[in-house]
């Protein structure tokens, strides 16, 4: 695979010399082996620090994965049932007509309470028990099950609070106990950042041709889902990257991936799921309408069924982005577990896409049939 390392690494830097990126970094994974890891430009461009394969990045709804991934291994260990009420947990939640919503319901952004009170600002996400009596107090748009809508902030604060009913534990503490320690990557997934790792955090940045993200139309499902829309100085600031927030977090490329290869069963000695279970992962758990982002949707069981450049592949890919075009993903057929991070926050997914297509080149099972 020193081919594939070669041409990612060439593709990276050309992306970075071309102005297209600021600073990335890529981890290729393939059955258990790390296949790629390459890094290129600048992790902040106030000091020209260089991005390392230990530099982090603010990953954004990429970790929504991440929050699932632990529902997932907790549901493995029989710490967490799907199909139980959240309400039986967490007795606040039920006012409104809520007490039938499930973690399955959670998992799926069916459970009809995406949205936040009008103002909530990026402060009020710092502040868990002030979002979880929110989410408590809301009454439902739909009832659960009914439809899907893109839980954009609420997602992680409905199953981070369910998780830390269940198990004492904060979402930050159990995504260390579930994935972290035993991938041996406590130092490089989080959810909310230590204050010891936050010089590690590579700094978001629009240049100067970028165009900031609109707001959404206000009193659109989109804007009462998404009150606020966040940008670099939004996510650059300590107090949000320190905070407990598992709609988004930050991480390392390799320590991403190295969860997805986890997920996949191809770390000697940690078996995050079960065969069962991981194909399920992958599996098409709803087909319709996004009444939030009004768009036809196809979902897994809490993760996206798409691969950046191949496009949807139900039963065998499973990962998600984020809004910066940090992406996971992890595909059952190659074996491959793959996270392509970027500091530029504008621009989508093009550095994405071109690493999965020399990915999918390099690794498809077809490919190896051949060999």
């Amino acid at each position: 695979m020193s081919d594939l390392a070669d041409r990612v690494q060439i593709a990276l830097e050309e992306m970075v010399r071309s102005g297209a990126e600021t600073g990335l970094q890529v981890c290729v994974i393939q059955h258990g082996t790390v296949v790629v890891e390459a890094t290129a430009g600048t992790a902040d461009i106030e000091t020209n620090a260089a991005v390392r394969p230990d530099t982090l990045f603010w990953i954004g709804s990429a970790a929504k994965a991440v929050m699932a991934s632990v529902v997932h291994v907790l549901s493995e260990r029989g710490v967490v049932h799907y199909d139980k009420p959240i309400a039986e947990v967490w007795p606040e939640f039920a006012t409104h007509g809520k007490s039938a919503v499930t973690v399955r319901h959670a998992l799926l952004h069916t459970a009809g309470v995406p949205g936040l009170p009008s103002g909530t600002t990026a402060t009020d996400l710092t502040d868990w028990d002030r979002m979880c009596t929110a989410l408590a107090d809301q009454s439902p748009w739909w009832p659960p099950g009914s439809a899907l809508g893109y839980h954009a902030h609420t997602y992680g604060f409905l199953l981070g609070e369910t998780v830390r009913r269940i198990t004492g534990r904060t979402a930050s503490a159990a995504l260390r106990d579930a994935i972290s320690d035993p991938l041996d990557m406590t130092d490089e997934l989080y959810f909310g950042v230590p204050q010891e790792a936050l010089p590690r955090v590579a700094r978001q940045v629009l240049l100067a041709d970028d165009e900031p993200s609109p707001p959404p139309p206000p009193g659109s499902p989109i804007g009462r889902a998404m009150p606020f829309v966040p940008d670099p100085d939004t996510v650059n600031r300590v107090d949000v990257l320190t905070a407990d927030i598992p709609s988004q977090g930050v991480a390392s490329a390799r320590a991403l991936a190295r969860m997805y290869a986890g997920l996949l069963g191809h770390v000697r000695g940690v078996d995050l799921v079960s065969d069962g279970r991981r194909r399920d992962l992958a599996e098409v758990h709803y087909r319709g309408r996004d009444v939030v982002m009004d768009m036809p949707t196809e979902l897994g069981f809490g993760y996206s069924l798409a691969r950046p450049a191949l496009g949807a592949r139900p039963g065998s890919t499973f990962g998600m982005l984020g809004m910066n075009g940090c992406v996971g993903y992890a595909d059952i057929d190659s074996g491959v577990a793959v996270a392509v991070l970027r500091n530029r926050f504008a621009g989508g997914f093009a550095a994405a896409q071109t690493i999965d297509r020399l990915v999918a080149a390099a690794t498809s099972p077809e490919r190896e049939d051949r060999s």
